[in-house]
């Protein structure tokens, strides 16, 4: 069984355990997964997919969470950033109110299909802070495994850009939201540790 298999993003999911209703919407989203994210490499060269996968997995396994849209948005939070086109199609099979939240968790630089300029970021993080409590669950569950992973990315500067950002941005929002929900509360905890932990294993 590998990431290309729909039975493994099922099971990444635990969408056995869900009601019929959310398990016929996990195989549709499933299949959304393996067809947007194909052909798709991050930049430490492995196959896109196994990122949303993992942003699954820090969200049901780590921060407890059971609620099966706020899982699907873990494993499609990415779509609209690698195929902007794709739009169209997850609106079709997911309905509008999904793909919307998809959009508000997107760039607008990649949702326009143009490079970053400048302003974008304080865009970008204006309309990060205004996320509702699941959609920013999920950009944090996406920021841990990012620390996680960024060792494994052949960029320097991109490295430290994140480590930048994390620590101007996206640590201090993780505090402040951590009243609205102990999952949230788990996700800044979480992000905090891994921040610490990176820190220390890069340190001379």
């Amino acid at each position: 069984m590998t990431t290309n298999d729909l039975e493994h993003v099922l099971a990444t999911l635990g969408a056995t355990a869900w009601s019929t209703r959310d398990g016929s919407r996990a195989r549709v989203a499933g299949g959304l997964a393996l067809t947007v994210y194909a052909g798709h490499t991050r930049d430490q060269g492995t196959p896109y997919l196994q990122h949303p996968l993992a942003v699954v997995a820090v969200l049901r396994n780590e921060l407890g969470v059971t609620d099966a849209d706020t899982l699907l948005l873990g494993l499609l939070h990415d779509a609209l950033e690698v195929a902007p086109a794709s739009e169209a199609l997850i609106t079709n099979q997911l309905g509008s109110g999904f793909a919307a939240r998809l959009r508000a968790m997107t760039p607008d630089h990649r949702l326009e299909r143009r490079p970053k300029a400048p302003g974008d970021e304080a865009i970008w993080r204006a309309k990060t802070a205004g996320l509702p409590p699941e959609e920013l669950l999920v950009r944090f569950a996406d920021r841990i495994h990012n620390v996680r992973d960024l060792n494994a990315s052949p960029s320097l500067e991109r490295r430290a850009k994140f480590l930048r950002h994390l620590a101007e941005f996206h640590l201090p929002l993780a505090k402040s939201a951590r009243p609205f929900s102990t999952h949230l509360a788990a996700a800044h905890t979480l992000l905090q540790a891994e921040y610490v932990r990176h820190q220390q294993e890069v340190r001379p």
